[in-house]
């Protein structure tokens, strides 16, 4: 055990490999108690979640943060087809059943609560509720965002992410320049990345195999390769939004009464969409107080 800064016990964070099935998934977790899988976005790995794991642990949890597959030290699959959705939806199911768990209630940002949203609809019987943060419905963004002019013009990246090799090449260049300063500069406010941290990220970004894989998701979501069938979620939905998103419009935070009826929504307008960096103990007890 170590101890955090404000004097109260802090569990230890345990790292180990699991098996789920197609490919193998280092996870991060700590505590004990029903099983809170914390999912990340691009372009980040389990350590996004450096200080809310610890704190839900602290809660009661059983606390678990994997690198997603194509990130950090999990498996890389080859070629775009095995990032789309239902593998990647697959992938939580796997972990839910290899920790021993009936089901998990499942926490995601950005492309994690993409995944989240997808493991609610392809796994409905592992799932106990859902958290998503700035993370629209698969369905929402492709129904309405993708319509917009406005949301098209916020997702220019998504579409430069086609080209073969772009992508890699922009962002390998000087050593991971162009993700460290989006990270830097993205991030608000005084639970920004130290230099620490962020050397944590490129030694993520330089890891054989990650640029592609991370890119790759955005490639079979946009080329529809073995995607979950959407269907509507009936657990509990908590959606945390910050509004001053640079990303995604704030009207993509409601998915809609006739894809997930039992949902609560709560906007924070001064956060960005990295609301789990610059507001963790809000987000941590938001989380909280619902999974309860």
């Amino acid at each position: 055990m170590s101890t955090s800064q404000n004097g109260d016990a802090s569990p230890e964070i345990r790292h180990r490999t699991v098996d789920v099935g197609e490919v193998r998934l280092h996870i991060a977790e700590a505590g004990s108690g029903p099983l809170v899988i914390l999912l990340h976005g691009f372009p980040e790995f389990w350590y996004a979640w450096r200080r809310i794991l610890p704190a839900l642990a602290r809660e009661g949890f059983h606390v678990v943060a994997p690198d997603m597959r194509g990130y950090g030290a999990s498996d890389k699959p080859e070629g775009i087809e095995p990032y789309g959705t239902r593998h990647l939806a697959a992938d939580i199911a796997g972990l839910v059943r290899a920790l021993g768990a009936p089901r998990a209630s499942v926490v995601g940002h950005d492309w994690g609560a993409g995944v989240a949203w997808c493991f609610a609809m392809a796994h409905p019987e592992l799932l106990e509720r859902l958290v998503v943060i700035n993370g629209p419905h698969p369905h929402r963004m492709l129904r309405d965002g993708l319509r917009s002019p406005r949301q098209i013009a916020r997702s220019w990246y998504m579409f430069t992410f086609q080209i073969p090799g772009l992508p890699e090449h922009l962002f390998s260049r000087d050593d991971h320049a162009l993700l460290m300063k989006a990270l830097r500069e993205e991030v608000r406010g005084p639970n920004a990345f130290d230099a620490a941290d962020l050397e944590r990220y490129r030694e993520a970004f330089a890891a054989p195999g990650a640029l592609s894989g991370m890119v790759n998701y955005y490639r079979a979501a946009i080329r529809r390769k073995s995607q979950v069938q959407t269907r509507r979620i009936d657990a509990p939905v908590l959606v945390l939004w910050g509004d001053q998103d640079r990303h995604l419009g704030r009207e993509l935070s409601d998915p809609g009464a006739d894809l997930a009826p039992n949902v609560r929504i709560v906007h924070v307008p001064d956060a960005t969409h990295w609301i789990h960096h610059e507001r963790p103990e809000f987000v941590t007890a938001e989380v909280t107080a619902f999974l309860r």
